[in-house]
């Protein structure tokens, strides 16, 4: 039979051996810095050793208390992770995913439905934010650009992100030469500064300067492109739906890779719904 010590003490212990006092314990435990101490002594009187040199002001561990100490952090740390992946189980069939604005809007929703089909049972949360905003732990996965490695993370490559320019339909049919863009309003993405730039080199023509109006995400260039006011920098995927529907037009042949790929990127403890959609996800991209 399993004879384990007076776990509350345990606990109070650790916190106070590990925050170098009872206040500071007191304040993680949610209890009373006496009720820290009170246990601590219980803990000590039941083991039959002193783990604290006790002086005004001062806090000490005993040679034995450092032992105890060394042993038992990990421990409580290997409990807490265990505990996390074993609570996560029951919401396993809660999937948010951590997407950009314009990918949410542009590529998943529109194929959400499909996925639904797939996972009936799977309840779907969608967590948008800027190009630049961190992994959340709240969230089950994401698709992030870039190349592909994020440490303390599985990723798994859907997309290549091709550049090319794309417009309404009317304009696109007074492009005839790169060199006509010359001639248009350029629209251009805040957080993506460079991307016309490497077109433009890509076509042999790195002098030209894309000047027009600028937006935060490249969903909102691509809809003033589809309402006429200029030429955008499409992405792929984000510009395939409109493309393959005539929204948009590209009126020339020429696309560069941005350098970087869409990934799927999730822990390393997975959830079980997870395992659907990136089952699901990976067969949409192609690559599955």
């Amino acid at each position: 039979m399993r004879k384990l010590p007076f776990l509350n003490g345990v606990r109070a212990f650790e916190a106070a051996a590990r925050a170098e006092g009872f206040t500071r314990a007191a304040a993680e435990l949610h209890v009373t810095p006496a009720a820290v101490s009170r246990m601590v002594q219980l803990l000590e009187q039941r083991l039959g050793v002193a783990l604290f040199e006790r002086k005004a002001n001062r806090l000490t561990l005993t040679p034995a208390g450092r032992t105890y100490q060394a042993g038992l952090t990990p421990i409580l740390d290997q409990l807490a992770l265990l505990t996390a992946q074993v609570t996560g189980m029951a919401g396993s069939r809660v999937l948010t995913i951590g997407v950009g604005p314009t990918f949410a809007t542009r590529w998943l929703i529109p194929r959400l439905a499909e996925f639904q089909k797939c996972a009936p049972d799977v309840e779907v949360r969608i967590a948008t934010g800027g190009a630049t905003v961190p992994y959340n732990d709240e969230w089950t996965c994401g698709v992030r650009l870039g190349e592909g490695s994020w440490p303390g993370f599985g990723a798994e490559r859907l997309f290549a992100a091709e550049l090319r320019p794309v417009c309404a339909p009317a304009i696109a049919k007074r492009l005839r030469r790169p060199e006509d863009l010359r001639n248009v309003r350029l629209l251009r993405v805040a957080h993506a500064a460079d991307d016309w730039q490497r077109w433009f080199q890509s076509v042999g023509l790195g002098k030209i300067r894309a000047r027009g109006p600028q937006f935060d995400y490249y969903g909102q260039a691509l809809q003033a492109a589809a309402d006429g006011v200029g030429v955008a920098m499409g992405i792929s995927p984000y510009v395939d739906d409109d493309l393959e529907a005539g929204r948009l037009k590209a009126p020339f042949a020429q696309s560069v890779s941005k350098g970087e790929s869409w990934f799927l990127i999730y822990p390393e403890a997975r959830k079980v719904a997870l395992e659907a959609f990136r089952g699901w996800i990976t067969r949409a991209a192609g690559v599955g």
